[in-house]
């Protein structure tokens, strides 16, 4: 049953945009499915069944699983595999029964219209996205090219920019690109116009850093003040270390098991595409710093678990690394971890006192894996000189699971 479904990237110029392939597709199609936006760009005649996208768009496997068999064409914005529909499609229609056509996407479109080189540019959604998920990017003379939910995006965008000091940057909103109604303005973040954009639009940014702007690498090792917290937060440097050994991969998950403010779990997911984690804390004050920092930092997808480990673990998802920077002495805070990391997981653990120091040589014993301690002094006035006063010193176990 091969190629019964054909999905036909669209642009703003409708079907006269469309390549041979994409309207023979479309004419010999059995059934449709598409937004009333791209359904209404069909000539008159088509013969197929009509049917739009369901709401919410989850139930769009309840309505294209049962054409399985038929031809049918599934109309997507520009490039389907842009962040478009084509990758839910796929999660339960195999690839050798579809063909994909696809349109340029908006991101080909805006670095036509800009003059920027597309391999030179950060793209990202916050289509059906929280609009945190452009704070890692915003970074002193990166070009960001960004799809928005709506017209609400572009306020929000900016909103932002202003907050972390790049009130100066220079925002291109392009709306309806390629069709009859495309527009371009341009403006600075602190100033955005009193315009009614389209809903259909894509923004441009330049980002310009202005004097004293919170500007965070993506490099692990955010400041500690880039954070809010109480006092219990792993230390910049030895945070650094931490995500070092945890080692993040692309869509790859973490266990924060004592989470506090949230500084690994949220430096894991901005370290590589697709990261995610789940902090295990029971603090309603560090909960709420939780929340504040994903917000802040570009991580809303974190994921919190409140209550005491290692009763939370039940139900979630098998970790690819464990973090346990609180709890480790409660009974089956670690051991339960271990049960559920996956083979060739890592696991990293860190102590202050010498009862978790006694702990972690228990636990090296049994599973193996390097202990270090890293001792670390920072700078200090004694009177009018100056001294290199010692932090207390970590110690850190840290282990490959066995395949």
């Amino acid at each position: 049953m091969s190629n019964w479904l054909t999905i036909v990237g669209m642009g703003e110029d409708g079907w006269d945009g469309l390549t041979k392939r994409a309207q023979t597709a479309i004419q010999v199609a059995e059934v449709i499915v598409g937004s009333t936006r791209l359904l209404g760009y069909l000539p008159s005649g088509i013969a197929a069944d009509i049917h739009e996208w369901p709401q919410p768009f989850s139930a769009v496997v309840d309505r294209i699983r049962p054409l399985r068999g038929r031809k049918t064409v599934v109309l997507a914005t520009g490039d389907p595999l842009n962040y478009g529909v084509a990758r839910k499609l796929m999660e339960f229609i195999p690839f050798s029964e579809m063909e994909i056509v696809p349109a340029l996407s908006a991101f080909s479109l805006a670095a036509a219209r800009m003059g920027w080189s597309l391999p030179d540019c950060d793209t990202l959604t916050l289509h059906g996205r929280d609009a945190a998920h452009i704070e890692p990017f915003i970074q002193p003379g990166v070009r960001l090219i960004v799809l928005t939910a709506d017209r609400s995006t572009i306020a929000e965008v900016a909103r932002r920019l202003v907050t972390r000091g790049f009130d100066r940057s220079e925002i291109t909103v392009l709306e309806n690109m390629g069709g009859p109604r495309d527009r371009q303005s341009t403006f600075v973040a602190d100033s955005v116009p009193d315009t009614q954009f389209s809903d259909l639009n894509t923004l441009a940014i330049s980002c310009v850093a202005s004097r004293g702007a919170m500007t965070f690498s993506r490099v692990a090792g955010l400041p500690d003040d880039a954070f809010l917290h109480d006092g219990q937060l792993t230390k910049r440097e030895v945070r650094a270390t931490t995500l070092a050994a945890l080692a993040p991969a692309p869509e790859k998950l973490l266990w924060d098991v004592g989470a506090g403010c949230g500084s690994i779990s949220i430096e894991w997911m901005r370290a590589a595409r697709g990261c995610q984690s789940i902090a295990f804390e029971h603090d309603p004050d560090r909960l709420a710093m939780i929340a504040t920092n994903a917000d802040a930092l570009g991580t809303p997808r974190l994921k919190v678990v409140a209550g005491e480990a290692p009763g939370t673990y039940a139900g979630q998802p098998a970790p690819d690394a464990v973090f346990i920077g609180g709890g480790l002495w409660l009974p089956g805070v670690v051991e339960s971890a271990w049960d559920a990391l996956s083979p060739g997981g890592i696991m990293v653990a860190n102590v202050v006192t010498i009862e978790g120091e006694l702990h972690l040589y228990d636990l090296h014993e049994k599973h193996g894996g390097d202990i270090v301690r890293m001792e670390i002094s920072s700078l200090t006035h004694v009177g009018r000189l100056r001294a290199l006063r010692p932090r207390m010193a970590v110690t850190q176990w840290r282990v490959s699971k066995p395949w």
